[in-house]
């Protein structure tokens, strides 16, 4: 009886759905709302943090750029009185806010152009000239980007120290009087412009190398079979090839100059005369020696334009010219 039933209902076609009494349902997907709540589940922890540590301080930070707090003996944030626009006024009319911004820029100025040039010569030799002792070349170079940079500054400020540093010792010894390279209101940039360049070579250096090893070799020969100079090459080939990498390198690179806060509070406490203040450095004074929380508020703010500002500007410089 049951066999002739099967011939009635005939054979059952391939890939027909199987019937719930079969049991096909358990292999049904969950739907897109249990896929998602199974997601933001995950994410929860990372977004508590985020909002806490994050975005709370970063509103509260901007909300705080338009109150007196700290000013006015105001000690609690929410006894503080919304005064507007009144800090950014008073920011362009401070010279001391005026001059950290000019030694930021200067800062930022020297240091970039020389850190992304040293760092490409560097990576150049070292991906091409020298064969031996490339490792330890390339770990010697990097070995500052992983120390420390209050240890680096104070070591700097040893070697730098007119009268038992190592530059003055070496200027004894033929005679001569080394400077005060951290005293001097000339030198004293330039000393910290050095030595950020000689530890974030390192950084640069990784990056052009990771550049140059994903330019095919083939494009190369070709131009040394069509008679290019090592110059013409580089010129020609190699640096237009690299501009992500460059565009990416300068822009970290500035980033990380226009908030330079530990080299001059370090080495100079922002000395002498204020020819080494920055806006970071300005902005710590402003905000934890003279609890004019407010106004330091400010002082972020107005260098988050900057940095915005020219981050974007060097995006549309350089991204046009990669197309």
């Amino acid at each position: 009886m049951s066999t002739t039933t099967e011939k009635a209902r005939g054979p059952r076609k391939a890939g027909a759905a199987p019937s719930p009494a079969t049991g096909g349902s358990r292999g049904r997907k969950p739907s897109m709302g249990v896929q998602n709540a199974a997601g933001w589940l995950f994410s929860t922890p990372f977004l508590v943090l985020f909002t806490v540590f994050m975005a709370f301080p970063i509103l509260a930070t901007l909300v705080m750029s338009f109150t007196d707090f700290g000013l006015r003996n105001v000690t609690r944030p929410w006894e503080a009185n919304f005064i507007g626009f009144e800090n950014y006024v008073n920011l362009f009319g401070d010279e001391k806010f005026l001059k950290s911004l000019f030694n930021t820029g200067y800062f930022v100025v020297v240091g970039v152009p020389l850190t992304i040039g040293i760092g490409l010569v560097v990576a150049v030799l070292l991906n091409n000239g020298i064969d031996r002792a490339r490792t330890f070349f390339r770990v010697g170079f990097y070995a500052p980007v992983v120390t420390t940079i209050v240890a680096v500054a104070v070591v700097w400020r040893f070697v730098l120290d007119p009268s038992d540093g190592l530059i003055a010792g070496l200027f004894s010894e033929v005679g001569w009087t080394a400077p005060d390279f951290l005293g001097s209101e000339t030198l004293a940039m330039p000393s910290l412009i050095v030595m950020a360049v000689w530890r974030n070579v390192g950084t640069v250096m990784v990056l052009f190398i990771a550049g140059l090893q994903a330019i095919p070799t083939e494009v190369r020969e070709a131009a040394k079979l069509d008679g290019a100079s090592v110059w013409q090459e580089f010129r020609g080939i190699t640096v237009p090839l690299l501009r992500p990498t460059l565009l990416y390198a300068t822009v970290i690179t500035t980033i990380g100059y226009l908030n330079v806060f530990e080299e001059p509070f370090v080495m100079t406490q922002g000395g002498p005369s204020d020819s080494t203040l920055t806006v970071s450095l300005n902005m710590y004074r402003e905000g934890f020696n003279f609890f004019h929380m407010g106004y330091a508020s400010a002082m972020a703010y107005v260098l988050f334009v900057v940095i915005m500002g020219i981050t974007v500007l060097q995006l549309r410089l350089l991204k046009d010219n990669t197309k």
